[in-house]
């Protein structure tokens, strides 16, 4: 069986804790990894090497990376330094897989595009969250018509990061420099990814208009002060990001798309994904289907008693997909989104497939930061770039 030989570029906690998957994967062969940090690249190098029983490659330059080759790399770096390797990667004509996170510009999102046509070089957004169980599984539903005309879809990042964020200066970690800066929908493409696969983005469909809210900044202020470990002088710290953030997407085809950014305030995790059409929906906080020909009169204000019912569905609408993962074993972090994506950049390269998350999802999907950060920063509604044209 052909491998995909790849370099992985990024060892910190997102790129360590995936070697494992990747080392026990059949159609990949870790020929290299990189980090900035010294330490990080020899625990890499010692970790697969040891995996595969042969010695690999290690660099600290991701430049190195790339002049050393592989079929492609996996861009697991920091957000900021995500489309300078994969614009660099892509020159060199060496694939992309690169991790999620918001764009720095929309001037970035249209030089992803161009230099992906002009190259011709493969690019894929390795968006976990597209291929969640109950998310492929609404994705199903819907595509089958039992939500009827869909309407309004909502979904979030909502995840309590406030000691990730605060002590990422000795953990050295991307965040807290973004918190203290940017006031933005930093991390959209968890939520955004399956609504717009729902919604036919960028397939008859399209963002048109945008606009962002957010709150003050007070939670990682207050964290810090009650917290003594955290490092000296963030009680005070004025940092830039909001506690909430809003986004109101307007679709081409009259739909609502609303995110909530929530990271720094205290809360359980959530994606918050909801899908509401004519006929039904499907919510993800309470795990509930609600569909008209299943309605019961007398639940109708106490609902609760159905929560979790989306269970039930599996039988019936499984996503083709997960029928397959679940047959042949599930395995992977995140409920085994991450053998799933990972699987499926690898099989694309590897049998000549276009990928299911193109690099025009990637650019609509990560323009929503820099879009929210001039909407907040201007109190205006924003429109949103065609794409296409």
């Amino acid at each position: 069986m052909r491998k995909l030989s790849v370099g992985v570029i990024g060892l910190g906690c997102r790129g360590y804790s995936m070697l494992p998957l990747l080392c026990g994967m059949e159609n990949y062969d870790i020929v290299c990894v990189c980090d900035r940090y010294h330490d990080r690249t020899e625990a890499g190098v010692r970790f697969v090497s040891e995996s595969y029983g042969r010695q690999i490659k290690g660099f600290d330059d991701w430049h190195d990376v790339i002049a050393y080759k592989p079929d492609a790399v996996l861009v697991i770096t920091g957000w900021e330094d995500h489309m300078a390797i994969s614009f660099a990667a892509m020159e060199a004509g060496v694939a992309v897989g690169c991790e999620v996170g918001g764009a720095y510009s929309v001037d970035d999102c249209f030089k992803l595009l161009e230099v992906s046509r002009r190259t011709g070089t493969p690019f894929m957004l390795l968006e976990n969250c597209c291929y969640g169980r109950y998310e492929m599984m609404v994705m199903n539903m819907v595509a089958q018509g039992l939500f009827g005309t869909i309407v309004n879809c909502e979904g979030g990042y909502r995840h309590d990061l406030r000691t990730e964020v605060l002590h990422g200066a000795e953990n050295r970690h991307y965040r807290l420099e973004n918190y203290k800066h940017r006031n933005c929908e930093n991390y959209p493409t968890h939520d955004l990814g399956p609504i717009a696969q729902v919604l036919g983005i960028n397939r008859g469909n399209r963002f048109v208009e945008l606009t962002s809210f957010s709150s003050a900044a007070a939670g990682l202020n207050d964290y810090a002060r009650l917290h003594s470990d955290v490092p000296a002088g963030l009680a005070d710290y004025k940092f830039a990001q909001g506690d909430v953030v809003k986004t109101v997407i307007r679709c081409e085809g009259g739909q609502l798309v609303t995110l909530t950014l929530d990271t720094t305030l205290p809360r359980p995790y959530s994606r918050g994904f909801t899908v509401q059409g004519t006929r039904g929906m499907y919510c993800e906080d309470g795990n509930y289907i609600y569909l008209d020909r299943d309605h019961d009169e007398s639940m109708h204000f106490d609902w609760s008693k159905r929560w979790g019912n989306a269970d039930t569905y599996f039988e019936k609408y499984e996503h083709p997909v997960w029928a397959k993962f679940l047959h042949d074993g599930v395995r992977g972090g995140h409920g085994g989104m991450d053998y799933l994506v990972y699987n499926e950049f690898a099989e694309c390269l590897l049998e000549g497939k276009p990928f299911p998350i193109t690099v025009l999802d990637a650019a609509c999907w990560m323009a929503v930061t820099p879009l929210s950060e001039i909407s907040i920063r201007e109190g205006a509604t924003v429109r949103f770039p065609d794409f296409k044209e």
